[in-house]
């Protein structure tokens, strides 16, 4: 079940200051469950049944993504799609990244 604790909230501009450490990347994560930390990155591979479903959800993750103006990294294949959430601005995993991952497992709860 998606986190309603981190899809009600809003992400928010962020610094340096705002990268979590390995305590807090752990706390989160059994929020997220179907996440994983690769690379710096919260990471997810999503699979669908073929390239229709997978590109509405990206287009439903695009909506996601320019609403809380967090933009992840995302690979498009004809029935699946990798996306990769870190936050940019402040140069690691911040409480956006977690907060948009549990937008995307929300998207696949209402389908």
């Amino acid at each position: 079940m998606t986190s309603p604790r981190l899809t009600a909230l809003r992400c928010q501009p962020a610094t340096p200051a705002d990268v979590l450490d390995a305590s807090a990347v752990a706390a989160l994560l059994p929020e997220v469950p179907h996440w994983r930390v690769e690379g710096g990155m919260l990471v997810r591979e999503f699979r669908f049944a073929d390239h229709w479903e997978t590109m509405a959800f990206v287009n439903a993750a695009a909506w996601v993504a320019h609403r809380e103006d967090h933009h992840p990294d995302v690979q498009l294949g004809y029935d699946r799609v990798r996306y990769a959430w870190s936050t940019h601005s402040a140069g690691g995993l911040a409480r956006n990244d977690f907060i948009c991952a549990a937008k995307l497992d929300a998207i696949l709860e209402l389908c």
